[in-house]
């Protein structure tokens, strides 16, 4: 395969499986180089997250089911370190307005300048226990990183930012993404969800980049 891969990668930036994803998608860049090129997309998971835990963990102890919920599944993971404060003292409104914010990046810079600041983002929620839902957090870490706030809430302002990310929204209802993180490998022929482990990514994902370009899977 003479061109790199493309691989879109869907997440919610509060995704707990997200954040403990966020080593391999370093590793398989790492690893594979300009083999692959990975467009970091965006779904809608917690858009409403008092809604969510209405919905889906009123039963299960709400917030606090939820936050105990986030501190076992890390257990695993001693790379995806968290606070303990996230979803017990801090809680998020939505993640729509990180996801906003890092599409107006996007728009302003490059795909790569918005994939570190989402890294960033992501830190800023799971490890220092910042409110990501809000502006005002999202444009202090926007100036902390040395990026043009100005540049970037025009972007938001003018709807640009909001277009691209109903683009992905949209694109992952279309696609019947199930959830966070989701990765689309072969131009859709191929859809992995949820906690994959990186040997397993990094077998499919090789399968692809060694399948003669010729080769059919359709008729």
């Amino acid at each position: 395969m003479s061109q790199p891969l493309i691989i879109d990668y869907y997440t919610d930036i509060l995704c707990i499986w997200a954040w403990i994803a966020q080593k391999r998608i370093d590793e398989l860049e790492k690893s594979l180089g300009d083999k692959i090129i990975i467009h970091h997309r965006y779904i809608d998971i917690f858009g409403n997250t008092q809604e969510k835990m209405q919905k889906q963990w009123q039963e299960k102890g709400g917030y606090q089911g939820f936050a105990q919920h986030v501190v076992n599944s890390v257990k695993a993971y001693e790379h995806a370190s968290i606070n303990q404060k996230i979803w017990t003292e801090v809680r998020p409104t939505t993640s729509a307005n990180a996801h906003l914010v890092i599409k107006a990046i996007e728009h302003c810079y490059n795909k790569e300048t918005a994939a570190n600041l989402a890294c960033t983002i992501r830190q800023a929620f799971f490890i220092d226990a910042k409110d990501i839902s809000k502006l005002s957090t999202l444009y202090d870490i926007v100036q902390q990183n040395s990026l043009d706030e100005n540049l970037i809430r025009h972007a938001v302002n003018t709807g640009e930012a909001m277009a691209m990310l109903m683009s992905d929204y949209q694109s992952a209802k279309q696609q019947l993404l199930r959830g966070s993180p989701s990765y689309i490998i072969n131009e859709g022929r191929q859809t992995l969800y949820g906690n994959v482990g990186y040997r397993v990514l990094q077998a499919n994902i090789e399968e692809v980049l060694n399948k003669p370009q010729n080769t059919a899977s359709w008729c």
